[in-house]
């Protein structure tokens, strides 16, 4: 008798596979047939249910994650009580265990749950990272909260679950909730929790040994140091494949719906528009034609699913001082599959040198089993778009070369102006850069230094975040930053590019056209944008065809601009600058309705002195300091 045969047996001891007499639509995949009037579930596919709960629940604790079980009915209070003994998570006031017999809240707040049999339990304030249900059918309403809050629900579901309900469960066991089958739950749960904690001390002696071995190995030791002080690992290095050589996607729809579904998109949501004086997210800004950033990520990706009927879902990591603002604009897409997720303001500060906000995302998704969740929809790769690129595309060329590869991890960088000037051969062969050579920032003064720019758009393979979420390698502290020799004041962690990639086994970079790259980090930026040299057409920015000059335009705003307030109201409306090459404005200046800016402009106006530049003027090559220069 094989192993899978004693496992069976021991599933139909419990009556696991007795099911009610009606067997919902959704369910019937996991029915075997009928008998006697009764749905009997197929005990296969009930044993591989409850090993990817198993499986799931483990890799939370591995974590350390909050888990709250709930349960109402008293014919599995003793169970619970074994359980939660032998994993050493009984006191309910522990931060790792909620156990009520009551109700799931989504207050922030400790609460007091009353339960059926008049014992009380409090839970912390923080919400949990998985519910565990057992009568599912009595607490419907834990699971619908729990949904509300983006919280994964492992439950025992019956042949007749409602779909309403069903759906709102990432991982369903169907089963018969008897006392039998809830015992053996329970004990899987134990043994994994057991298992986890087990691996985690024998993780922590190795580790201990391992630390010793290393101070007593002075060869090694100095062999490291030597390394360090080089400043170069193989994974500093990355090869940059041109866009120009991706294989378009299929052309039969069919096709490219199959390969979309792999997909979820996350904007970082976290950059403030201090800087330019703004009082909220960057996101929601107005940048082209009444279009906000974020307007143009969700039309995006609501193009991509109408084009091709796909379900790519968009995940917005945002934080307490950007959530606020950013739901007003969700709310204008009723119909996109739009998730929000939250971070803390530290984590999501734009304002911190390093690690970049790319890192603080895969951190993130481990929270509230979202990477879990994504793996058990079928989604294999993330796009992680950054909180200032406005020109950020949803590009379904490089998501089939890095699955028709097998690449884990692929950053977008641009050349700088003046590399991309004297290197014509980058885009028509791949090259290996030292991520010392590519700018996190773009940095006019820095251009001379740096070779790329990384445009903050990022694609991650899902599976092997998860690879490295379970060997508990990818953490900050443990992020190294490539040195720069002699000008390692200039390559620091503020401007050289984030090594996130050292983790990764098969990484590339892809070198896509400037195009694709528009930070807004200043008004001048705002003025590029609002002005007539972009349009957007389905959330993508489109540069006017009628510029024949690659390059935008030198803009330079005297502090008069700096805010978007200011901004907004010196010009009447903004002007024409499709023929322009450079503008410097400076002082108190104002701009009528109809402007027309060519060539070099260099507007100064004097202290004390107003300027105002009349309706439907044109400044070609001007320098104007006097009304008289008009």
């Amino acid at each position: 008798m094989t192993i899978h045969s004693v496992v069976i047996q021991k599933l139909l001891s419990t009556n696991a596979h007795l099911g009610r007499r009606v067997v919902a639509d959704h369910l019937k995949p996991y029915a075997y047939g009928v008998r006697n009037g009764m749905a009997i579930l197929d005990s296969d596919k009930t044993l591989i249910s409850l090993r990817t709960a198993c499986a799931f629940i483990g890799a939370l604790a591995r974590n350390n994650a909050r888990f709250m079980f709930v349960n109402t009915n008293p014919l599995f209070d003793e169970i619970f009580d074994q359980m939660t003994k032998k994993i050493h998570l009984y006191n309910p006031n522990q931060n790792t265990l909620w156990r009520t017999g009551g109700f799931l809240t989504n207050s922030r707040s400790p609460k007091k749950f009353r339960s059926r049999n008049k014992k009380l339990c409090f839970a912390p304030p923080q919400p949990p990272d998985c519910v565990v249900i057992l009568d599912t059918e009595r607490k419907s309403s834990v699971v619908l909260e729990a949904d509300r809050l983006q919280i994964p629900v492992v439950a025992i579901v019956d042949s007749s679950m409602p779909l309403d309900i069903y759906k709102r469960i990432a991982y369903p066991v169907p089963a018969n909730d008897s006392v039998q089958f809830v015992y053996l739950f329970c004990n899987l749960i134990t043994k994994t929790f057991l298992a986890e904690q087990k691996r985690f001390a024998k993780h922590d002696s190795i580790a201990a040994d391992d630390d010793s071995s290393k101070i007593e190995n002075t060869e090694e030791a100095k062999r490291v140091e030597e390394s360090e002080n080089v400043g170069v690992s193989p994974k500093d290095e990355v090869v940059v494949v041109p866009y120009e050589s991706l294989a378009p996607i299929s052309q039969d729809r069919a096709e490219a719906k199959e390969l979309l579904e792999k997909l979820v998109v996350l904007k970082f949501n976290g950059a403030l528009g201090k800087e330019m004086g703004f009082n909220g997210p960057k996101s929601v800004i107005e940048v082209c034609k009444g279009s906000t950033v974020l307007d143009l990520i969700v039309k995006q990706i609501e193009s991509l699913n109408s084009k091709y009927g796909c379900n790519v879902p968009l995940l917005l990591m945002n934080t307490a001082k950007t959530n606020d603002d950013t739901v007003k604009v969700v709310e204008k897409y009723p119909n996109s599959n739009i998730v929000t997720l939250n971070t803390s303001d530290g984590q999501a500060s734009e304002n911190e040198a390093y690690p970049s906000d790319h890192d603080m995302v895969f951190l993130s998704l481990m929270n509230g089993g979202t990477l879990d969740v994504l793996l058990s929809q079928g989604k294999e790769y993330i796009l992680v778009v950054g909180s200032d690129n406005v020109a950020a595309v949803v590009d379904p060329n490089i998501l089939n070369h890095l699955i028709q590869n097998k690449l884990e991890y692929c950053m977008e960088v641009t050349p700088t102006t003046l590399f991309d000037t004297n290197n014509s051969i980058l885009n028509s062969h791949q090259q290996k850069f030292q991520l010392a050579e590519i700018a996190r920032n773009s940095n006019e003064h820095l251009a001379d230094k740096f070779k790329l720019t990384d445009t903050r758009s990022l694609w991650v393979n899902l599976r092997a975040i998860k690879r490295l979420v379970d060997t508990d390698a990818l953490k900050i502290e443990n992020y190294t930053v490539s040195k720069g020799g002699k000008n390692d004041k200039i390559l620091s962690p503020k401007t050289a590019a984030g090594s996130a990639i050292q983790f990764f086994d098969h990484a590339i970079g892809i070198n896509v056209p400037q195009s694709r790259y528009l930070p807004m980090n200043a008004t001048s930026d705002l003025l590029l944008l609002q002005s007539d040299l972009y349009t957007s057409n389905n959330g993508v920015l489109v540069r006017n065809s009628a510029r024949t000059n690659p390059l935008n335009p030198s803009i330079i705003l005297g502090p008069e601009f700096g805010k978007v307030s200011d901004l907004l109201s010196r010009f009447k409306s903004f002007p024409s600058i499709v023929e322009l090459d450079s503008l410097k404005v400076t002082g108190d200046v104002w701009f009528g309705a109809d402007v027309t800016l060519k060539g070099r402009v260099n507007i100064v106006a004097k202290p004390g002195m107003k300027l105002e530049i009349p309706d439907r003027a044109v400044l070609h090559n001007k320098d104007i300091s006097d009304p008289i220069d008009i």
